[in-house]
């Protein structure tokens, strides 16, 4: 089991401010954890091949491809607009 010591020692790196009586909570629930991970290291996951996901999903992607019709209908756009230049709106400043 923890010490108070370092139940306050991980909180104090933790930034928590805890009162003796969260000490003794965070004693025992911390310390059920770290023997949970004990636990789990006996297993054997020798023939365990490691995964980033639990499905095995694909990046699924399009090419990246200049959409031409778009950027005919921004032109048909700008060319509507009062002012305009380079395919932007040109508008007054803003000012406070």
């Amino acid at each position: 089991m923890l010490s108070k010591e370092e139940v306050q020692h991980i909180a104090k790196l933790s930034r928590l401010g805890l009162k003796e009586k969260e000490i003794e909570k965070f004693q025992k629930e911390l310390s059920k954890i770290l023997d949970y991970i004990e636990k789990l290291k006996e297993v054997d996951v020798s023939n365990i091949t490691p995964t980033s996901h639990s499905l095995a999903a694909l990046n699924v992607s399009r090419q990246d491809m200049p959409d031409v019709l778009a950027s005919e209908k921004i032109k048909k756009i700008t060319d509507q607009a009062p002012a305009s230049r380079e395919g932007y709106f040109k508008v007054k400043p803003v000012r406070n």
